[in-house]
Order: C-alpha cells, then structure tokens, then sequence
C-alpha cells in the first residue's frame, strides 16, 4: 500500500464523485435520479485535469449543482443519457444562476450562524 493509497477512499466522501477518474453505475443513476428531481437540469462538461478526469456539472434551473465524473463518455452520449442538454464549459462557461446560488446560500450560512449565537 503506499503512502497516499489511504486517502483514495476518505477523498470520495458520501455522495462524492467516483475514485480513480472513473465513472460508475452509481455515478449514472445518481445524476439520473437528480435530474429526475430538479427542474431545467443542463450539464456542463468540464475538461480532464491532471488532477480528475473529465467530469460533468449539473445544474438546476434555480442554480443548485452538483458534480460527478465522466471519465470517457462523450458529452453526445451523456445527453442521451440523461436527456438532458449537456454544454463544453469551455466554451459556454458556467451559466450565472450557479454563481448566485451559492452566493444566496453563503448568505443563509452566515444568517443561520448569526442566530445561533444570538441564541446562546
């Protein structure tokens, strides 16, 4: 085993993306089942990285997101896949509702922090 070999498993996380820059089954009906439940699902495909293969973003009408690795599968195939419109994030960039999405949540953070010590 070597050195960084006991960290593969604690990087993934519950939910997280898939190890070793490989998409799986799980990965699939995961994005599969988030498209089912949010509303104007669009998928950006983001490059392979020297860091992670490629991977996709999701992203909801209202701005929430999530992400997941691809690996090989094609953004042609992954629309058809999930039937969704999937975009290259090179080209089209990150749509602006997920960048307000995560501002807005920032903001209820801190909000929810502040009555917590309110609280005490």
């Amino acid at each position: 085993m070597g050195l960084l070999d006991r960290f593969k498993g604690a990087a993934r996380g519950a939910g997280g993306p898939s190890r070793a820059g490989t998409s799986t089954k799980d990965d699939l009906r995961y994005m599969r089942e988030w498209v089912r439940t949010h509303v104007g699902v669009e998928g950006f495909v983001e490059p392979k990285t020297t860091v992670t293969d490629v991977t996709v973003v999701l992203v909801a009408a209202d701005g929430e997101w999530t992400r997941r690795i691809v690996g090989g599968r094609g953004a042609a195939r992954l629309a058809g896949d999930l039937h969704i419109p999937v975009y290259d994030v090179g080209r089209t960039g990150y749509p602006q509702r997920m960048r307000d999405y995560d501002a807005r949540k920032k903001i209820e953070r801190q909000r929810a922090f502040e009555q917590e010590l309110r609280d005490l």
